[in-house]
């Protein structure tokens, strides 16, 4: 298979391999592939979950029910580190 990327992907991508662990390009494409993969099945796996907070954080904001950006950051990090099995920071 054959694929064409933009000049400016394939200049990101060239970048990513010269620094990475990555000994090819095409082994680099074979890795990104092989994640938005996992991220789509963990999405279609997910999506009426993902739908009713995404419905829920609406319905909130429209009653005014914001939540800061710093707190929202420090959320947001803090699930990624559960995710990543490393412990939240306190």
């Amino acid at each position: 298979m054959e694929i064409r990327l933009r000049p400016e992907l394939e200049a990101l991508t060239r970048q990513d391999v010269e620094r990475g662990p990555y000994q090819t390009v095409d082994e680099f494409v074979e890795r990104a592939v092989a994640m938005l993969h996992e991220q789509e099945a963990w999405l279609a796996e997910h999506r009426t979950e993902v739908g009713a907070q995404i419905a829920e954080g609406y319905a909130a904001a429209q009653r005014g029910e914001l939540v800061e950006a710093d707190e929202l950051r420090s959320r947001v990090n803090d699930l990624k580190r559960t995710r990543l099995g490393e412990q939240p920071r306190g």
